[in-house]
This record gives C-alpha cells, sequence and structure tokens, in this order.
C-alpha cells in the first residue's frame, strides 16, 4: 500500500488543520490522516491493538477527503479508537479502501491534545504537486 510522505500542522486562527503530501492520492490522505490524529494525541503513545476498515465513496476526490477523515472520527467517536497507521487504496478520485490501525482511548496511556470535531471544507484542497499530491484540510475542534 501507498505510504504517506509525512504532513505539517497548518496554523489557522480559530481551527486546526493539516497540509499532507504524498507520491499518490492514496499516501497524500493516509498523510491527512496521520497529521489529524496527530492533532489529537501523540501517535507515539498508540499502538497496533486493532484494525478497521473503512470504505468510503464521493462524488470528488475533495469530497472523498471529507469522507475519509470523518468515517474515520465517527469511529473515534463511537468506539473510542485512535489510529496510527493507514493503508488506503483510491480508486478512480472518488471510492476509497483503507485498514485503519490502532487502539481504544486510554487516558492513562494517551494524552490528548485538541479535540476535532468536524472536518470542514473551508480551505479544502487536493491538487497535485511536485509529481505527487498535496491535499489541506481544516477541522472544527
Amino acid at each position: 500500500m501507498a505510504e504517506s510522505q509525512g504532513y505539517e500542522i497548518l496554523e489557522h486562527t480559530a481551527d486546526a488543520g493539516i497540509i499532507a503530501r504524498g507520491r499518490t492520492l492514496a499516501a497524500a490522505f493516509a498523510g491527512a490522516a496521520e497529521g489529524m490524529y496527530a492533532l489529537m494525541v501523540d501517535p507515539e503513545t498508540v499502538s497496533e491493538r486493532e484494525e478497521r476498515e473503512v470504505v468510503v465513496s464521493a462524488s470528488d476526490r475533495e469530497s472523498l477527503l471529507v469522507q475519509w477523515l470523518l468515517e474515520l472520527l465517527f469511529l473515534t467517536e463511537t468506539e473510542g479508537l485512535l489510529f496510527r497507521r493507514f493503508e488506503v487504496s483510491v480508486a478512480g478520485e472518488t471510492s476509497l479502501k483503507a485498514r485503519a490501525s490502532g487502539e481504544r482511548f486510554n487516558a492513562d496511556r494517551h494524552p490528548t491534545g485538541v479535540a476535532v470535531k468536524a472536518v470542514t471544507h473551508h480551505l479544502l484542497s487536493v491538487a497535485e504537486s511536485d509529481g505527487g499530491y498535496r491535499v489541506q484540510v481544516l477541522f472544527d475542534i
């Protein structure tokens, strides 16, 4: 599966955000998920004890990014799961299948960062850049 080339935290006045890059769209989406969870918790404290399969589709790649991240947030909210590794494949820029690895939240082991409430469309972008992809997303916190 695709590996991300990382993410960076995007400073914004009222929200938190990330910019992620990857050689492929799948890798950039994996980086976006890594960045989102890095805002919420130190990824080094999260073990890979459980896996969840995530399948989403959307009308375009920007909406696909939002649906992907919202589905992960749903798993965090409903099952208490934190993720640290993502194996992502994207078909036709409108369909995504992924395996997310992580564990259930434990207050003793997982110091929390910001509480991500939602994925926004504000300043959202998914673009080809420097022989790969660059995605930018802001979160309501």
